[in-house]
Protein backbone atom coordinates (compact mmCIF):
# COMPACT_ATOMS: atom_id res chain seq x y z
CA UNK A 1 0.00 0.00 0.00
CA UNK A 2 1.51 3.50 -0.69
CA UNK A 3 2.32 4.94 2.24
CA UNK A 4 -0.10 8.23 1.94
CA UNK A 5 -3.12 6.20 1.27
CA UNK A 6 -5.03 3.50 3.70
CA UNK A 7 -8.11 1.92 3.42
CA UNK A 8 -10.83 2.74 6.21
CA UNK A 9 -13.86 0.53 7.24
CA UNK A 10 -15.86 3.51 9.03
CA UNK A 11 -18.32 1.34 10.17
CA UNK A 12 -15.75 -0.71 12.14
CA UNK A 13 -14.17 2.38 12.92
CA UNK A 14 -17.55 3.56 14.61
CA UNK A 15 -18.07 -0.30 16.13
CA UNK A 16 -14.43 -0.13 17.34
CA UNK A 17 -15.03 3.29 18.97
CA UNK A 18 -18.25 2.47 21.00
CA UNK A 19 -17.10 -0.76 22.19
CA UNK A 20 -13.93 1.11 23.72
CA UNK A 21 -15.86 4.56 25.07
CA UNK A 22 -18.90 1.82 26.34
CA UNK A 23 -15.86 -0.23 28.26
CA UNK A 24 -14.32 3.23 30.01
CA UNK A 25 -18.02 4.28 31.23
CA UNK A 26 -18.60 0.89 32.55
CA UNK A 27 -15.45 1.35 34.70
CA UNK A 28 -15.30 4.89 34.68
CA UNK A 29 -18.73 7.44 35.99
CA UNK A 30 -17.97 10.57 34.87
CA UNK A 31 -17.19 8.69 31.27
CA UNK A 32 -20.46 7.28 31.36
CA UNK A 33 -22.63 10.82 32.73
CA UNK A 34 -20.92 12.46 29.79
CA UNK A 35 -21.88 10.15 27.57
CA UNK A 36 -24.90 9.81 28.10
CA UNK A 37 -25.32 13.77 27.88
CA UNK A 38 -22.93 14.37 24.74
CA UNK A 39 -22.85 10.89 22.96
CA UNK A 40 -20.61 9.29 20.94
CA UNK A 41 -17.67 10.91 19.19
CA UNK A 42 -16.96 10.22 15.32
CA UNK A 43 -13.87 8.15 14.64
CA UNK A 44 -11.02 10.65 13.11
CA UNK A 45 -8.49 9.76 10.68
CA UNK A 46 -5.38 11.09 9.04
CA UNK A 47 -3.28 9.65 5.89
CA UNK A 48 -0.92 7.94 6.36
CA UNK A 49 2.67 8.58 5.57
CA UNK A 50 4.45 12.48 4.31
CA UNK A 51 0.77 13.99 4.57
CA UNK A 52 0.02 12.62 8.06
CA UNK A 53 3.63 13.96 9.18
CA UNK A 54 2.93 17.10 7.43
CA UNK A 55 -0.49 17.96 8.76
CA UNK A 56 0.75 17.07 12.45
CA UNK A 57 3.50 19.99 11.71
CA UNK A 58 0.99 22.47 10.60
CA UNK A 59 -1.19 21.33 13.23
CA UNK A 60 1.84 22.70 15.51
CA UNK A 61 0.71 25.35 18.16
CA UNK A 62 -2.30 26.73 15.83
CA UNK A 63 -6.33 26.38 15.81
CA UNK A 64 -7.79 23.99 13.78
CA UNK A 65 -9.21 26.49 11.60
CA UNK A 66 -5.95 28.15 10.95
CA UNK A 67 -4.49 24.66 10.47
CA UNK A 68 -7.15 23.88 8.06
CA UNK A 69 -6.31 27.23 6.21
CA UNK A 70 -2.43 26.67 5.89
CA UNK A 71 -3.20 23.09 4.41
CA UNK A 72 -5.59 24.23 2.05
CA UNK A 73 -2.89 26.94 0.80
CA UNK A 74 -0.16 24.54 0.71
CA UNK A 75 -2.66 22.15 -1.58
CA UNK A 76 -3.00 25.44 -4.03
CA UNK A 77 0.48 26.11 -4.22
CA UNK A 78 2.57 22.94 -4.62
CA UNK A 79 -0.40 21.08 -6.58
CA UNK A 80 0.42 17.99 -4.33
CA UNK A 81 1.34 17.42 -1.09
CA UNK A 82 4.69 15.53 -1.49
CA UNK A 83 8.11 15.44 -0.54
CA UNK A 84 9.56 16.24 -4.34
CA UNK A 85 7.45 19.49 -4.46
CA UNK A 86 8.35 20.44 -1.11
CA UNK A 87 11.85 20.27 -2.26
CA UNK A 88 11.28 22.03 -5.39
CA UNK A 89 9.45 25.42 -3.57
CA UNK A 90 11.20 27.96 -2.00
CA UNK A 91 11.59 28.72 1.37
CA UNK A 92 9.87 32.02 0.37
CA UNK A 93 6.84 30.00 -1.69
CA UNK A 94 6.46 28.07 1.53
CA UNK A 95 6.09 30.67 3.80
CA UNK A 96 3.84 32.63 1.24
CA UNK A 97 1.66 29.63 1.63
CA UNK A 98 0.95 29.96 5.61
CA UNK A 99 4.30 28.31 7.17
CA UNK A 100 6.11 30.06 9.70
CA UNK A 101 10.08 30.05 8.73
CA UNK A 102 10.69 27.36 11.50
CA UNK A 103 7.81 25.09 10.00
CA UNK A 104 8.89 25.57 6.59
CA UNK A 105 11.79 24.30 7.81
CA UNK A 106 10.40 21.29 9.52
CA UNK A 107 8.21 20.02 6.76
CA UNK A 108 11.45 20.54 4.57
CA UNK A 109 13.57 18.42 7.06
CA UNK A 110 10.96 15.76 6.54
CA UNK A 111 10.46 15.60 2.70
CA UNK A 112 14.63 15.13 2.50
CA UNK A 113 14.14 12.27 5.15
CA UNK A 114 11.66 10.50 3.19
CA UNK A 115 13.77 11.06 -0.09
CA UNK A 116 16.82 10.05 1.17
CA UNK A 117 15.23 6.93 3.04
CA UNK A 118 16.28 8.24 6.54
CA UNK A 119 12.42 7.44 7.17
CA UNK A 120 11.01 4.22 5.94
CA UNK A 121 7.28 4.37 6.65
CA UNK A 122 6.97 0.35 6.58
CA UNK A 123 9.67 -0.05 9.20
CA UNK A 124 8.06 2.67 11.46
CA UNK A 125 4.39 1.41 11.20
CA UNK A 126 5.39 -2.40 11.66
CA UNK A 127 7.25 -0.78 14.89
CA UNK A 128 5.45 -0.76 18.63
CA UNK A 129 4.16 2.37 20.11
CA UNK A 130 7.06 3.77 22.12
CA UNK A 131 9.59 2.51 19.16
CA UNK A 132 7.86 4.24 16.83
CA UNK A 133 7.35 7.56 18.92
CA UNK A 134 11.61 7.28 19.28
CA UNK A 135 12.03 7.08 15.82
CA UNK A 136 9.27 9.67 15.19
CA UNK A 137 10.97 12.30 17.53
CA UNK A 138 14.34 12.02 15.85
CA UNK A 139 12.48 14.31 13.21
CA UNK A 140 13.67 18.06 13.87
CA UNK A 141 9.92 19.27 14.13
CA UNK A 142 8.22 16.46 15.53
CA UNK A 143 7.77 16.04 18.99
CA UNK A 144 6.20 13.57 20.95
CA UNK A 145 2.55 14.88 20.78
CA UNK A 146 3.18 15.26 16.97
CA UNK A 147 4.31 11.46 17.12
CA UNK A 148 1.15 10.50 19.29
CA UNK A 149 -1.47 12.04 16.88
CA UNK A 150 0.11 10.09 14.31
CA UNK A 151 -0.07 7.01 15.99
CA UNK A 152 -3.54 7.81 17.22
CA UNK A 153 -4.94 9.31 13.56
CA UNK A 154 -3.13 7.73 10.98
CA UNK A 155 -2.56 4.48 12.36
CA UNK A 156 -5.13 4.12 14.48
CA UNK A 157 -3.65 2.56 17.31
CA UNK A 158 -5.46 1.83 20.03
CA UNK A 159 -4.43 3.08 23.54
CA UNK A 160 -2.16 6.07 22.43
CA UNK A 161 -2.45 9.06 24.92
CA UNK A 162 -1.24 12.75 23.84
CA UNK A 163 -0.58 14.23 27.35
CA UNK A 164 0.61 17.35 26.37
CA UNK A 165 -2.20 18.79 24.48
CA UNK A 166 -3.83 21.55 26.21
CA UNK A 167 -7.55 20.37 25.05
CA UNK A 168 -7.74 17.16 26.23
CA UNK A 169 -5.48 18.48 29.78
CA UNK A 170 -8.57 20.73 29.64
CA UNK A 171 -11.43 18.32 28.88
CA UNK A 172 -9.93 16.06 31.95
CA UNK A 173 -10.56 19.01 34.16
CA UNK A 174 -14.14 19.61 33.12
CA UNK A 175 -15.09 15.70 33.05
CA UNK A 176 -13.33 15.17 36.11
CA UNK A 177 -14.56 18.27 38.08
CA UNK A 178 -11.35 19.35 39.06
CA UNK A 179 -10.12 22.44 40.64
CA UNK A 180 -7.34 23.23 37.96
CA UNK A 181 -6.19 21.80 34.65
CA UNK A 182 -3.66 18.95 35.04
CA UNK A 183 -0.43 19.29 33.62
CA UNK A 184 0.70 16.52 31.58
CA UNK A 185 2.41 14.74 34.25
CA UNK A 186 -1.17 14.24 36.10
CA UNK A 187 -2.82 13.72 32.87
CA UNK A 188 -0.49 10.22 32.15
CA UNK A 189 -1.38 9.10 35.34
CA UNK A 190 -4.94 9.80 35.51
CA UNK A 191 -4.95 8.31 32.08
CA UNK A 192 -3.53 5.07 33.13
CA UNK A 193 -6.74 4.00 34.50
CA UNK A 194 -8.03 3.86 30.77
CA UNK A 195 -5.79 1.47 29.21
CA UNK A 196 -6.08 -0.33 27.35
CA UNK A 197 -8.58 2.25 25.79
CA UNK A 198 -6.77 5.67 25.65
CA UNK A 199 -7.15 6.46 22.06
CA UNK A 200 -10.64 6.15 22.58
CA UNK A 201 -10.33 8.20 25.85
CA UNK A 202 -8.73 11.09 23.77
CA UNK A 203 -11.40 11.33 21.28
CA UNK A 204 -13.80 11.22 23.75
CA UNK A 205 -12.39 14.25 25.83
CA UNK A 206 -11.70 16.35 22.07
CA UNK A 207 -15.46 15.72 21.65
CA UNK A 208 -15.96 16.87 25.25
CA UNK A 209 -13.96 20.07 25.11
CA UNK A 210 -15.64 21.24 21.81
CA UNK A 211 -19.18 20.78 23.51
CA UNK A 212 -18.16 22.70 26.60
CA UNK A 213 -16.32 25.35 24.66
CA UNK A 214 -19.54 25.36 22.37
CA UNK A 215 -21.76 25.97 25.51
Amino acid sequence: MPPQLQTVDERKAKRDLKRALDALAARDAHVAEWLARIGYPKPRARPLGFVGFARAIVAQQVSVAAASGIWAKLEAGLGEIAPERVLEASDEALRAMGLSRQKALYVRGLAQAVVTGALRFEELHAADDEAAIAEITKLKGLGRWSAEIYLLFALRRPDIWPGNDLALQEAMRILKRLRARPDEKRLRKLGEAWRPHRSAGALFLWHVYHHAKAA
